[in-house]
């Protein structure tokens, strides 16, 4: 006894093993991440090393060509970039996308341990890290303020708002933005210094030496045993001050005598405004399992119970949200997947005139989808843009299987069997043709899985989808389907509809005009052969005549303002060209808000000559994005920049220029 015989003879059973298919897949769904593309990241290591007080000559040739040397020699490696400036080296090195990332990553890790012995004693550790994407974040809160400084917002927001948002499901960190710590600066008087013969070098052996706290040991007696702790470090300037310097005779020299000690911002360069306001922005990361829609969701719940427990002055806004773009475009494929089962459903029903006959080929629609989500799930693919457009185009494909199914037991009844002869009789006929058919439509959709490079990584998930929905409906075709055809379906009625005549008659015009126009395109050859010729010419000129990119361009709500002012540039002049950007920003009523930030830190002290800006659109506006962002595609009035080099452009990748190494 094959499958669908058993499935006829026991419909109980069938039905429970597609409801569980359609179980796995709804707890599949809750649990899939949910993101604009599948996972095309490229295996990138990237690392990062700082040495304070380097200018980009000296990190060139003491940090970044010994490791650049040493890295080149690693086997599998596509491009190799570096990039020196003051303080900071980073080398980014691309692999082959077939070359495993972790492994990849390891090889540099040993590399660099090489070549640790060779490089300055004052740099940091150098920070070896794969390039995620899903490291990135999702989302940035500002928080602004018109009465207070950079450095009580960020004690507000490490205090109040960075643990209540890290603790959220889904959540994997929280990255500063234009926050600025408070440290004390001490600013050196070169002639005291000089008069007094200190240098520079004194008081850093001084600090070394006196602000450091050292285990005491203990202090044990019979009975108890206490833990004796030496202060060392300090905390107000004017302990600093009473520092001795060294001692001239009996005078001695302290700190005070020849530097002025205050608290201040460990980093200066550092500006962030929202709206113009000081500001400092909180980076929310996701997880990379996570749900990026929901996880934006819990974050803004979140920000409106904090906001009741912040001073009035201070305001939290949302300049850049990329979960917007993602829900609203994951929304419309979901309607438009609705829509397309809906008219699936509507057209099956008027062709075959039976409410019994629809509901079998009707039932395979959202038992397929739902088992596709749980072969998504098992393969750790995601929801995104794509497996929704694949499922859109398989509702059509899914229902062919249990329409062969149906027609074939249909026709046996209309002979004048009985349903479950019918069924027993037709499956027999047609099993292998089913099989037949779910083969051919895999073998042209799968293939797209193994093509090579980014495009192929971008459209397996696509291809697997395909694949994977019509091998379930075949699945839904030898078991649902005849279970219901046995013990659903009823012998024609000879009542026949009102709107079945007519359709029927209108099918039957439909055929006489085609078979009358196919003669007259047999008995004219040479006419229909020179038409799909001048079509087929026509096809050519216009695929070279369209114009071809990896992505189409889209309006997301969000503009992304990256300001380069010439090198050496300090942070209070390239701030002024933020400054006049954020003027022209507040000036188009589409803006809805803008957060700016000069020398902005990732991971490493940042540029004082990159300026970036987030201006987040209004929903209801009548310009896009892309006609506000880039001037002569059509839009009467562009956002211009006035910095050297300053680009407007939707939310992408920025790369700077930096030094690269052929392979």
């Amino acid at each position: 006894m094959n499958l669908p015989e058993f499935c006829i003879r026991r419909p109980v059973a069938a039905t429970m093993f597609n409801l569980a298919l359609a179980l796995v897949g709804i707890v599949a769904l809750s649990r899939l991440p949910v993101r604009e593309l599948p996972n095309i990241d490229p295996p990138v290591v990237s690392v990062v090393t700082i040495y304070p007080g380097a200018n980009a000559e000296l990190v060139e040739a003491d940090v970044t060509e010994p490791m650049e040397q040493e890295i080149n020699n690693i086997p599998g490696i596509k491009i190799l970039r570096s990039e020196s400036r003051e303080q900071v080296s980073s080398i980014t090195v691309e692999f082959e996308l077939n070359r495993d990332v972790d492994v990849g990553a390891q090889d540099v890790r040993d590399r660099i341990s090489r070549v640790r012995d060779k490089l300055p004693d004052d740099i940091k550790e150098p920070v070896v890290a794969k390039q995620d994407a899903d490291a990135q974040e999702v989302m940035w809160v500002a928080l602004s303020s018109a009465t207070r400084s950079t450095l009580e917002l960020t004690n507000l927001a490490e205090r109040q708002i960075k643990d209540r948002l890290q603790v959220l499901p889904g959540v994997g960190g929280i990255n500063f933005g234009g926050e600025k710590r408070t440290s004390m600066r001490i600013w050196l008087d070169s002639e005291k210094m000089a008069a007094r013969m200190v240098t520079a070098a004194d008081i850093r052996a001084l600090l070394s030496r006196e602000n450091v706290e050292l285990p005491s040991g203990q202090i044990e007696g019979k009975e108890r045993s206490l833990s004796i702790l030496a202060r060392g470090r300090m905390d107000e300037p004017e302990e600093y001050g009473n520092l001795i310097v060294r001692e001239l005779g009996n005078n001695p020299i302290r700190l005070r005598d020849i530097a002025t000690v205050e608290v201040g911002p460990a980093v200066e360069q550092t500006i962030a405004r929202f709206r113009g306001q000081p500001a400092v922005g909180l980076g929310v990361v996701k997880q990379s399992d996570a749900n990026a829609v929901e996880v934006a969701q819990r974050v803004r719940r979140e920000l409106e119970k904090i906001k009741g427990i912040l001073p009035s002055d201070v305001q939290v806004d949302i300049p850049f949200d990329s979960s917007l773009y993602v829900e609203d475009a994951i929304h419309e494929v979901v309607v438009t997947l609705i829509i397309s089962i809906l008219l699936v459903v509507v057209l099956i029903f008027l062709f075959l005139h039976e409410p019994r006959s629809t509901l079998i080929p009707a039932a395979a629609i959202p038992i397929s989808v739902l088992g596709t989500f749980a072969l998504l799930y098992a393969l750790g693919y995601s929801v995104n843009i794509l497996t929704l457009l694949a499922l859109v185009l398989a509702i059509g494909i899914v229902v062919d299987d249990a329409i062969v199914v149906l027609e074939n037991i249909v026709r046996h009844i209309e002979e004048g069997m009985k349903p479950f002869e019918a069924s027993l009789v037709a499956m027999k006929e047609i099993t292998s043709a089913v099989l037949a058919i779910t083969a051919s439509l895999v073998v042209v959709f799968l293939p797209i899985a193994f093509q090579s490079g980014t495009t192929g990584i971008l459209f397996r998930e696509f291809a697997v989808t395909l694949a994977g929905s019509v091998t379930i409906s075949a699945f839904v075709a030898l078991t649902l389907s005849p279970a219901l055809g046995a013990h659903f379906l009823r012998p024609p009625s000879s009542h026949i509809p009102a709107y079945a005549r007519i359709l029927e008659t209108f099918l039957q015009r439909i055929s006489s005009f085609y078979a009358a126009s196919l003669a007259s395109a047999l008995r004219h050859r040479r006419i229909l052969l020179g038409l799909g010729a001048g079509t087929f010419a026509l096809t050519v000129l216009l695929y070279q005549a369209v114009p071809q990119e990896f992505l189409p361009e889209e309006d997301k709500g969000t503009i992304v303002a990256v300001i380069v002012t010439p090198e050496g540039s300090t942070s209070e002049a390239t701030d002024q060209y933020v400054r006049q950007a954020e003027k022209i920003a507040s000036e188009y009523p589409e803006v809805q808000g803008y957060f700016s930030a000069v020398a902005l830190a990732r991971g490493a002290p940042g540029q004082s000559n990159l300026g970036i800006m987030f201006m987040r659109l209004k929903p209801d506006r009548h310009r896009s994005g892309l006609q506000l962002a880039r001037p002569g595609r059509g839009a009467r009035h562009a956002i211009p920049l006035p910095a050297r080099r300053a680009p407007a452009v939707p939310p992408a990748c920025y790369t700077a220029s930096a030094r690269q190494t052929p392979r």
